[in-house]
């Protein structure tokens, strides 16, 4: 065995140009493969990071206004939902309808500490299971419960850029109070602030801000969680029947599509799974394609270092030397320059994925009124790269083995012609 190496190191120095050659091939398709991948990665855990405080088994609603008369009252009309509707979601759709839970807002507020405000916050009135519904992310403390809402608690949980701006010094916000539209609220818990958004909602109980604003029983948004709903049609018959049905507590007309405007986060969520995994098949297919086109260069440089040495091989079959022999020498040639430069390729792709990581993965980019992160976490699993290694390693010793199969097939004395 130590021979053998010796002979094939010998063999890879007397034909230089013909191994740089062999092992930039399998270089540049390793590597066009890992950093293909990175990226698609890369724009995939964008949209999962920038999406990640959306739970998209959700559907929202929000009361609209009429574009169509109905039963002699005219278009126009502004739809308010109330308790009604949140009634008949729990009870219309059991089925369908796990949670119901309405939400009141007061927008435009200013909210201050000390000396830092803001000057035009959002506070929105919540129960205790909109947290997870929503998928509230909480930092530190802990979000509005039972007790908040019975006893109408002046207890908030902000958001952590609302901490930025409002507690400048530092030190945690907890058990500070804020003001809130000239009111002072006790901060209670901080929640992850989506990087996709640059608002600032401070969360108070439900009965809270219904008593001091006077909300009545009016209801600016109804959050429901879904479930048993697994295809798009059977999404849209479920909004279709919804519809309906608050269009008699309403009266308008359910063909309206304006009445209502329903956000469904849980076909969004459907729709960008497909995509994504559409963008993930299009990027292996183009990986796959760099490490063919790699694979084809070894096949054919094989090809013609196995035709070259057809002469080389004759000589060692009239001393003495199997088939077996020279056809080993030839498979274990192609292993060690596929392994040796396979390595490489894989440690480069690496690198630049970990390098686009620590670059462009930790940009922001300010689109105004809004925020979010194009590209984030570009890197590729260490089990994929090691499994595309191994690929092009088999796939080089394939290249050796059936042309050096061909060459001893060969007579002796016609491959000593050669």
């Amino acid at each position: 065995m130590v021979e053998l190496f010796h002979e094939i190191q010998g063999t890879l120095r007397r034909n230089m140009m013909r191994t740089i050659a062999t092992g930039f091939a399998v270089v540049s398709g390793l590597f066009l493969l890992i950093v293909l991948q990175g990226a698609g990665n890369g724009i995939i855990h964008s949209f999962q990071y920038n999406m990640g405080n959306f739970a998209f088994d959700a559907v929202r609603v929000f009361g609209g206004m009429t574009t169509k008369p109905w039963e002699g009252i005219k278009e126009g009309r502004l739809i308010r939902l109330d308790d009604r509707d949140l009634e008949m979601s729990r009870r219309h759709f059991p089925h369908q309808v796990t949670t119901a839970i309405p939400k009141v807002s007061n927008d435009g507020v200013v909210a201050s500490y000390a000396d830092h405000y803001i000057s035009s916050a959002s506070m929105e009135g919540v129960y205790p299971e909109y947290a997870a519904s929503q998928a509230v992310e909480l930092l530190e403390g802990r979000f509005v419960n039972n007790i908040d809402m019975s006893e109408k608690r002046k207890v908030c949980v902000m958001g952590s850029n609302s901490c930025k701006d409002l507690f400048k010094e530092g030190g945690s916000p907890i058990g500070r109070r804020v003001k809130l539209g000239g009111i002072l609220y006790t901060v209670v818990g901080v929640y992850k602030a989506n990087e996709m958004f640059s608002g600032s909602n401070f969360y108070v109980p439900y009965t809270t801000l219904c008593t001091i604003y006077n909300k009545g029983r009016f209801i600016d948004e109804l959050t429901m969680s879904t479930r048993n709903i697994p295809t798009d049609s059977a999404m849209e018959q479920f909004i279709a029947e919804y519809t309906r049905a608050t269009s008699h507590i309403h009266s308008f007309d359910p063909e309206d599509d304006r009445a209502l405007w329903i956000w469904n986060q849980a076909g969004d969520n459907i729709q960008m799974q497909r995509a994504m995994s559409i963008l993930n098949k299009a990027f292996w297919i183009l990986g796959l394609l760099t490490l063919l086109s790699g694979v084809v260069s070894v096949s054919n440089i094989m090809l013609i270092s196995v035709k070259e040495r057809t002469r080389e091989f004759g000589i060692r079959r009239a001393i003495g030397a199997r088939p077996w022999n020279i056809i080993s020498m030839v498979v274990v040639e192609s292993i060690v320059i596929t392994a040796i430069f396979g390595y490489i390729g894989m440690l480069l792709g690496i690198f630049f994925c970990e390098w686009m990581d620590a670059t462009v993965g930790n940009q922001v980019m300010d689109m105004g009124v809004f925020q979010t992160r194009y590209f984030v976490d570009p890197t590729v699993d260490l089990h994929t790269c090691i499994q595309a290694t191994f690929v092009i390693v088999v796939a080089g010793a394939l290249a050796g083995f059936f042309p050096a199969r061909k060459a001893v097939k060969v007579k002796t004395i016609d491959a000593l012609r050669a």
